[in-house]
């Protein structure tokens, strides 16, 4: 089973049949479907209300099984608890933040990471340069989500594994792995979204350092295409699940563990 773990919702046609086509044509069995952006994120693609950009994801995730709503949210809103309460009580499978203006730590996000992790669901965050046309990328600098161990329960993936600061978000999961074994009361779990992010030419670079830093991340990494559910291009995400079988195979990566990234880690991360 291939699960993609990263397509965005835009405007745009909503073919469900033509999506779920496509997703078969990729040899896609599914995957996490992330709600439109809120009015915070530069070139959002509309300002919507919370019930209207839930409602999109949940309509999206009709295509077929194996497809689950993620909830973008503002952590830092007036109302983000609320937004909260809404979006898990339509049933949404985690949630999605970019942190464009502000730090992970931000203590207002804090209470918003406690309630999504009392709650049960996961965070998928940004992580890395972000293409929002603004000096915003400092805020998703991968140590800046150190400030997430605070935070009893919580499960959440740092995205594009951190390009350009690959190196950095492999110590940071480290860094979370360590803490566990050393602390008895922490209870958080950091998983990698492997979506590019990574251009072609470093992709090699950054798995290979990956998988043979040493770390056990055999059952926290996840595939992701940063694919559409308006336009899912086919070959774009077969060619990245090709171009990833292909750097496994010259590294040595066990099937098990190549089929726990296309598949099974994001049913660990979904808790399924």
């Amino acid at each position: 089973m291939i699960l993609d773990g990263h397509i965005h919702i835009d405007n745009g046609p909503e073919d469900r049949e033509d999506f779920a086509r496509r997703l078969r044509e990729a040899g896609v069995d599914g995957g996490i479907l992330l709600s439109p952006a809120p009015a915070c994120f530069a070139g959002a693609i509309h300002t919507a209300s919370p019930q209207e950009r839930l409602e999109k994801a949940l309509f999206w995730c009709e295509a077929g099984p194996n497809l689950y709503p993620f909830y973008w949210i503002d952590p830092t809103e007036t109302d983000a608890l609320e937004q909260v309460d809404l979006a898990v009580g339509k049933g949404v499978a985690g949630f999605k933040v970019i942190c464009s203006t502000h730090d992970p730590g931000d203590p207002r996000a804090l209470w918003t990471y406690q309630a999504i992790a009392e709650a049960g669901r996961p965070i998928l965050f940004h992580s890395g340069i972000l293409w929002d046309g603004k000096p915003s990328s400092p805020h998703n600098r991968p140590a800046n989500f150190e400030a997430l161990l605070d935070v009893k329960g919580l499960r959440f993936a740092l995205a594009h594994i951190s390009w350009p600061w690959t190196d950095e978000c492999i110590a940071v999961y480290g860094k979370f792995q360590a803490a566990i074994r050393h602390c008895d009361d922490l209870d958080v779990e950091m998983f990698i979204d492997t979506t590019p992010g990574t251009p072609p030419i470093y992709r090699r670079d950054a798995l290979t350092r990956l998988f043979t830093v040493g770390y056990d991340v055999s059952r926290n990494v996840m595939f992701g295409s940063d694919n559409h559910a308006n336009a899912y291009n086919t070959a774009y995400a077969r060619s990245w699940i090709e171009r990833d079988r292909t750097i496994f195979a010259e590294i040595g990566i066990e099937v098990a563990t190549i089929n726990n990234v296309f598949g099974e880690n994001v049913k660990r991360f979904l808790k399924i």
